[in-house]
C-alpha cells in the first residue's frame, strides 16, 4: 500500500470513526459535518473525482427519506401522533398492558414511519405520560428505542439502512415485508418481556389511575388529507410501483396546500440527515472501489462458513463499531453477487437493524431517546441500557437468524 492510499484510507478512517462516536471533541461537529468534510477532502485529494462522488450518490433512497420526512412532517402537524398516544393512555389498565401498547405502537409505526421520527415525536410525550402518571421512566424509555428499531426492520421505509437495501436488492416492498414483519412482531414480544423481568418492581399487576386525560389537538383538513396520502403511497409501494417515485409522488401532494406555509414544512425537514448520507454514500464508494474491492471479497473471505451466520455476526460486529447505515454501504456491493442474494439482503437488514439495540450509541433511535430525556432532567446511562439491551440484542438476533433459515429453505 502507498503512501498516497495510506493518507486515502486514514480520511476515511477518521470519517467513519466520527461518523460513528457522533462528533470529535472540541469541535462543533455532527455526523452530517463530519460525513460532508470527509468525502470533501477524499474529492479534493484526487481520491474519487466529483463525477465518480455524484454517481455515488443513490438518489433514490435521497428521494425516499426525503419524502418519507415531508409525509412524517405533515403527519405530526396534523395531531397523527397525538391521537395515538392519547389512546394508548386510554387503553392501558395496568403498567404491562401499557407497556406492551408502548413498546407495539412504536414498533409499528417505525415500520410504516423512519425509526428516528418515531422516537423524536414519542420521546417527549411519553415522559408527559410517564410524569403525569408517576412511573419510572427508564424501563419505559428503553423499550421506546428497542422497539422503535426492532419495529423498523419490518419494511423497507421502516429505517435508512432499509431504505439503501430496498433500493439495492430490488425487493418489492410488499415482499420485504411479508418476510421481515414476523421476526419483527417476534422481536417486539421479547422486548416486553425482556423489560418486565429485568424492572419487575415496575411492572407488578396493579390498575393504573388514569383521569383528566387532556383532548389530543388535532387539525382535521391537515389530518384527513395526510392520512389520504398515506394509504395511496402505501398502496402504490404494495403494488409494486417504484418506492422512491411513489413516495416522492405522496410528498408533491402534501405540499399542494393552502393551509400549511411551505416554509413550515422545509424548517422542520431534517436536511442535516440527507447531507449525512450524500456525503456517506461518497465516503463508502471510495472505501469499497479503493480497498474493499482491492484487498477484500466478502463472498470468498468473509462468508467462509454458513452465509447467513457469517453475514448476521459480520453485520453485528461492523454495525456496532462504525454505526448501521456505514455498514450496510460497506457490506452491500458483493451480496447481489452471492448465491440466493434475497435471503442475504433480509438477513442484512434484520441483523444491521438489531444489532443497534446492543449498547445506547448502536443506533439514532437510542441517541435521540436519551437526548431528549436528559433535556427533561432524565438520565439514561449507558450500563443502565446494557441491562436491557443485550438480553435483547441476542435473543432477537437468535430468533432473526432461525427465521433466516426457515425462510430461506422454502
Amino acid at each position: 500500500m502507498s503512501y498516497y492510499e495510506i493518507f486515502i484510507l486514514l480520511i476515511i478512517i477518521l470519517s467513519i470513526i466520527g461518523v460513528a462516536i457522533g462528533r470529535y471533541p472540541k469541535f462543533k461537529m455532527n455526523r452530517a459535518t463530519i460525513a460532508l468534510v470527509g468525502s470533501s477532502a477524499l474529492i479534493l485529494a484526487g481520491a474519487i473525482s466529483i463525477e465518480d462522488a455524484f454517481n455515488a450518490v443513490d438518489i433514490n433512497t435521497i428521494i425516499l427519506l426525503f419524502s418519507m420526512m415531508v409525509l412524517n412532517i405533515n403527519l405530526r402537524l396534523s395531531g397523527f401522533f397525538n391521537i395515538i398516544t392519547s389512546k394508548v393512555i386510554c387503553i392501558a389498565k395496568t403498567p404491562r398492558q401499557f407497556l406492551g401498547l408502548v413498546i407495539f405502537s412504536s414498533g409499528i409505526l417505525s415500520g410504516l414511519f423512519l425509526n428516528d421520527t418515531i422516537v423524536l415525536i414519542f420521546t417527549p410525550l411519553l415522559i408527559e405520560l410517564l410524569f403525569y402518571l408517576k412511573r419510572n421512566p427508564i424501563p419505559f424509555l428503553v423499550a421506546l428505542a428497542t422497539s422503535a428499531n426492532v419495529g423498523s426492520a419490518a419494511t423497507i421505509v421502516g429505517n435508512p439502512q432499509n431504505m439503501i437495501i430496498g433500493i439495492d436488492s430490488g425487493i418489492p416492498f410488499f415482499d420485504f415485508a411479508l418476510n421481515l414483519t414476523p421476526v419483527a412482531f417476534l422481536g417486539l414480544g421479547v422486548i416486553w418481556l425482556v423489560i418486565i423481568i429485568i424492572y419487575k418492581n415496575e411492572f407488578k399487576k396493579e390498575t393504573m389511575i388514569v383521569e383528566n386525560i387532556p383532548e389530543p389537538r388535532i387539525y382535521k383538513p391537515l389530518l384527513i388529507k395526510s392520512s389520504v396520502v398515506l394509504v395511496i403511497i402505501l398502496l402504490g409501494f404494495n403494488l409494486g410501483l417504484p418506492i422512491a417515485l411513489t413516495a416522492l409522488g405522496g410528498a408533491s401532494l402534501l405540499l399542494i396546500t393552502r393551509r400549511i406555509k411551505p416554509e413550515r414544512v422545509f424548517t422542520e425537514l431534517d436536511w442535516g440527515l440527507l447531507v449525512f448520507f450524500t456525503g456517506l454514500f461518497i465516503i463508502t464508494d471510495t472505501l469499497n472501489s479503493l480497498f474493499i474491492s482491492k484487498y477484500f471479497h466478502l463472498s470468498q473471505a468473509a462468508l467462509s462458513g454458513n452465509e447467513i451466520v457469517d453475514l448476521s455476526i459480520i453485520s453485528v460486529v461492523l454495525s456496532n463499531l462504525i454505526s448501521n447505515v456505514p455498514a450496510v454501504l460497506i457490506l452491500s456491493p458483493n451480496i447481489s453477487l452471492m448465491p440466493d442474494p434475497k435471503t442475504l439482503w433480509l438477513t442484512l437488514a434484520m441483523a444491521s437493524t438489531f444489532a443497534g439495540n446492543l449498547t445506547l450509541l448502536g443506533s439514532v433511535a437510542n441517541l435521540i431517546v436519551a437526548e431528549s430525556a436528559k433535556r427533561r432532567g432524565i438520565i439514561l446511562k449507558f450500563n443502565e441500557y446494557l441491562k436491557a439491551g443485550i438480553p435483547i440484542t441476542l435473543i432477537t438476533l437468535l430468533i432473526g437468524v432461525l427465521w433466516m433459515f426457515l425462510i430461506s429453505s422454502f
